[in-house]
């Protein structure tokens, strides 16, 4: 169901709209996770690098869907908010139209570009194989990574975090049992994770769309809704643009940084996928609150009221210092298990070590990178995009350069290490921007 925002209490209409949407992401990691720990601990550790060497080029894939996503929400809660229903509606159609057409053209890169971008990479050679043929499997599935994006993007728009959740639950459980069958039962290896991603990613697609179709159909107006409309896409293109280039480049980033840790063996690269997976679920409530901060912002800009938003954000920054304290503690309590989990028997001394100091690492940085989230969230539904861009990019940008100057001085710490300088520019930029109030200035000029 549509929720308003820009009634009610802010904290409370914050947590409401983000608790559906933080079970949603961590049902939606739960994907990365299955297949880490099924290959890891059913096929070998070689597989479980070879998952993780695919990682960076699946996430620039993601970092494109959700950025183009991000374009539509915004002007989508934006005329939600201004209770323009009919333009909003038109808004929708463009939105899966345009995406759809992207997601095919960039299903056909993707399969042209995999071997060869793995082999610029450095992927080891004991990974190469199975790193190749779970990104060929992973692309086919493009359409429906882009679609379900598009349409969570819409229902958040909207106020609705739940049915965006209901789908991913549905998904993520077709997942699990398909993994365990594909791995275990047919004794397919990453092939068959790859393909039991794909097949949850359509479920979920197409049933999303079909009940988007069902809901909007009822919304009936005097002058036809049209099915596309190109001012409308421009509007989104002014967001999305940025927003997909932001990720985009963060991806490439990510890419540097793996191909980095590709050169200290599988072993390093088992442990620092191990990593990432857990921290997936530690950072999840953060990107939840920006992401909920967004279209927060948005329909209170829609509603001229700026007040609302300051209380809101304030609000925000209470729950990061909460997810903060609580990620600190789990890694330093749990981490040393939570790392084992992905290999069965005990994982080698050099795993260990680099995964368990990545965790510890980025699980204190967690109050940076929740700052940041958040205020930018606020930026981002200002339609403010080149300080959320600025301060985006600045962030990785910086973790990259210091990755590389660092590593032949220390080694892979250089990764870990570069994460609080890297987060600390990029919180610095945003803070700015939200205390001497450009975004307002950007954002009430607009709406």
């Amino acid at each position: 169901m549509a929720t308003d925002m820009t009634v009610g209490k802010p904290t409370r209409a914050i947590l409401l709209f983000a608790l559906p949407m933080v079970l949603g992401n961590i049902f939606q990691q739960v994907y990365n996770l299955v297949d880490s720990l099924v290959v890891g601990r059913y096929v070998s550790q070689q597989a479980l690098a070879a998952v993780g060497a695919s990682y960076p080029v699946t996430y620039i894939f993601i970092a494109i869907a959700t950025g183009a996503s991000a374009g539509c929400s915004v002007v989508i809660s934006q005329l939600f908010g201004a209770k323009k229903i009919r333009e909003m509606k038109t808004a929708m159609y463009t939105a899966l139209i345009s995406m759809s057409i992207l997601s095919i053209v960039l299903m056909v890169v993707g399969i042209v570009i995999n071997e060869p971008l793995l082999r610029l990479l450095q992927t080891p050679a004991d990974t190469f194989q199975d790193a190749a043929t779970y990104l060929h499997i992973y692309f086919l599935g493009t359409i429906f990574l882009f679609e379900y994006n598009i349409m969570t993007g819409i229902f958040n728009a909207m106020g609705d975090s739940r049915t965006p959740l209901l789908f991913l639950v549905l998904s993520s459980v077709i997942n699990v049992v398909l993994d365990l069958w594909f791995v275990i039962g047919f004794g397919w290896g990453v092939a068959g994770v790859a393909w039991a991603t794909l097949i949850a990613q359509a479920v979920s697609s197409i049933l999303s769309v079909a009940y988007l179709y069902g809901k909007i159909k009822h919304f009936s107006f005097e002058e036809k809704t049209r099915a596309f409309d190109m001012p409308i896409l421009k509007q989104m293109l002014r967001i999305a643009i940025p927003s997909t280039l932001q990720q985009s480049i963060i991806s490439f980033g990510t890419l540097f940084l793996q191909a980095l840790i590709n050169t200290y063996g599988s072993s390093v690269v088992a442990g620092y996928t191990a990593a990432i997976k857990i921290d997936g679920f530690a950072s999840t409530p953060l990107m939840s609150i920006g992401n909920a901060m967004s279209i927060y912002a948005a329909q209170n800009i829609g509603a001229n009221d700026p007040e609302r938003i300051k209380k809101g954000y304030r609000a925000a920054w209470y729950m990061v210092l909460t997810i903060f304290v609580i990620t600190v503690l789990a890694s330093l309590i749990f981490g040393r298990q939570l790392i084992g989990m992905f290999i069965d028997g005990t994982p080698d001394d050099l795993m260990m070590w680099a995964g368990l100091n990545y965790l510890v690492w980025i699980s204190f940085c967690s109050i940076l990178r929740g700052g940041m989230l958040t205020t930018n969230g606020v930026l981002r539904g200002a339609k403010d995009i080149k300080v959320f861009t600025a301060s985006t990019l600045s962030n990785f940008f910086i973790r990259v350069i210091f990755s590389y100057l660092l590593a032949p001085f220390i080694g892979v710490s250089a990764v870990w290490i570069a994460l609080p300088i890297g987060l600390s520019t990029g919180l610095a930029i945003s803070l700015i921007r939200y205390f001497t109030g450009g975004w307002k200035k950007k954002a009430f000029a607009q709406a």
